[in-house]
Order: structure tokens, then C-alpha cells, then sequence
């Protein structure tokens, strides 16, 4: 895997986290940083060990103040170079939202523009009590891309997001959590400990509901909620896996299940266990 030097992957048990940290830019992403981001995706699928993501800002820097805008005249100047720019970086938001395994956005300080990208893209957002959050098209002459819009209206609904992207204000904590930006909002010094005590909970859970329940939500998101073919594949999936015998046992005997040596499942083209 090759990733910029602005980033770096690290894993403790179950968990992986990709740290940020380019503070002098208070971790605005440069492009080499977008590009990065597939590369991180297809490393955490790929490592058996490794159950949760999680993304976060170095020490107790911001999570991030966006992209790079001083790029924006060199590898994004003229009509060519802002949609190859914008593919890029679309493109890493896609790998994240997609991956199997479930992500965490720890939040702290600056969540901005294509931070706020960033962070939308993870399946769950923890944030600190000194988080801001904005994304500012409006106040750069861009129209916002489709499919991080709609990541948008799925997370708060249409109204805030109309506020949220005709005024490019930025968002306190408090605010965030309310209309649903985020999930929790902890005291700066318990955010990272409530995130990563989360994860870990997660990283106990049976893999097979983790991988289907996403794939079906993100399904449902997209306004399709048939009971057809493609979910029977799940619930078949499922019913035959290790997991759900692992669970029931586990029931029966009164204990916590342990799913750790059951492996992720793996998946096809269409999103279904292969």
C-alpha cells in the first residue's frame, strides 16, 4: 500500500485507525491524500485480523478543515482538471462508503468541506465538544456533487440539508448531534476513549449481520426495500453461517458469543456473499 506521507495506518487488534496529520494545513486533504484513500479501504478488507476502521485527526488536532484549497489553482484549474480532481476524490469517498467492515469518524476540531466528506462517508461519527462541522460549495462557486449530497439529506433530511449547503455556515457539536450529523458528542478528553470503546464493541459482533446490515441499509437508503432475491441471499447466508450457529450455542449456553475466529465475508459485485 502506498499512502502519502500525511497519513498512516496502524492497527491494535480488531481495529485499524487512519490517522490524519498534516497540521500546518490543519489536515486540509491534498489530492495524494484523496488518492490514498482506496489503497487504506482495500488493505483494511484484505486484513483478516482487522474488524473496524476508524479515521481521526493526530493527537488532539482537527479531524480535518477540508481539501486543500491553495491546490485549486494548479490541479484544479480550468474545466478538465476540476472534474478528474473531483473523480478523485468522489471516488475515495465511494471506496469508504462501500467497504464491508463498518467505519467511525472520530471527530475533533475542524470538520469542514471535504472533511465533513470524509466523515459522512463512515458508517458512524463520535465527535468531541469542540467539533465544528460545515460544508462551504456555496462559498466557492461549486455545486455540490450527487452523491455526497444525497449522503447528506440520507443523514439529516432534505431541510437541513438545504441549510447546510445554501449557507455554508459552520455547526457547533451540540447542533450536530441534534439533527442527527453525528451520533455521540463526548467531553474532549473522553472522545476518543467512548470511540474507540465502541469500536471495540462492534469488533465483538457477528460479522455476517455487521457486512449484511450494511449493505441492506445502504439498499434501503437508496429507496429500494424489496424483499427479493438478492436479500434471500443474506438471510440464506446467514442462516447457514458459522455465526449464527456460534450465536445460538452461545444462547443456549448462557455466555457472550465469540465471533473472533470467524472470518469477514466476502462479497460480490452486487453487494451479496459470494
Amino acid at each position: 500500500m502506498s499512502l502519502s506521507e500525511e497519513l498512516s495506518l496502524t492497527v491494535d487488534g480488531p481495529v485499524a485507525t487512519l490517522t490524519i496529520d498534516r497540521r500546518a494545513k490543519r489536515n486540509a486533504f491534498a489530492l495524494r491524500m484523496w488518492q490514498a484513500i482506496p489503497d487504506v479501504v482495500r488493505t483494511v478488507e484484505d486484513d483478516e485480523s482487522v474488524r473496524v476502521l476508524v479515521i481521526r485527526g493526530a493527537g488532539d488536532g482537527p479531524f480535518s478543515a477540508g481539501a486543500d484549497i491553495t491546490e485549486f489553482q494548479t490541479v484544479r484549474r480550468g474545466e478538465e482538471a476540476a472534474a478528474a480532481y473531483s473523480e478523485v476524490v468522489h471516488e475515495a469517498e465511494r471506496a469508504l462508503a462501500t467497504m464491508s467492515k463498518p467505519s467511525m469518524a472520530l471527530i475533533q476540531g475542524w470538520c469542514v468541506g471535504g472533511g465533513c466528506e470524509l466523515a459522512l462517508a463512515c458508517d458512524l461519527r463520535i465527535a468531541d465538544n469542540t467539533a465544528k462541522f460545515g460544508i462551504t460549495p456555496s462559498k466557492l462557486g461549486v455545486v455540490y456533487h450527487q452523491m455526497s449530497t444525497a449522503r447528506v439529506v440520507e443523514t439529516v433530511g432534505a431541510a437541513w440539508a438545504r441549510y447546510i449547503l445554501f449557507t455554508g455556515e459552520l455547526l457547533d457539536a451540540d447542533v450536530a448531534l441534534r439533527i442527527g450529523l453525528v451520533h455521540e458528542v463526548h467531553p474532549v478528553d473522553r472522545a476518543a476513549a467512548k470511540a474507540y470503546a465502541l469500536a471495540e464493541t462492534l469488533a465483538t459482533r457477528a460479522p455476517i449481520t455487521l457486512a449484511g446490515a450494511k449493505q441492506l441499509i445502504a439498499r434501503a437508503a437508496a429507496g429500494t426495500a424489496a424483499d427479493d432475491e438478492w436479500a434471500h441471499r443474506w438471510y440464506r447466508a446467514s442462516y447457514a453461517s458459522r455465526d449464527y450457529a456460534e450465536g445460538v450455542d452461545a444462547f443456549v449456553e448462557k455466555r457472550q458469543p465469540d465471533f473472533t475466529a470467524i472470518p469477514w465475508p466476502k462479497l460480490d459485485q452486487d453487494g451479496a456473499p459470494s
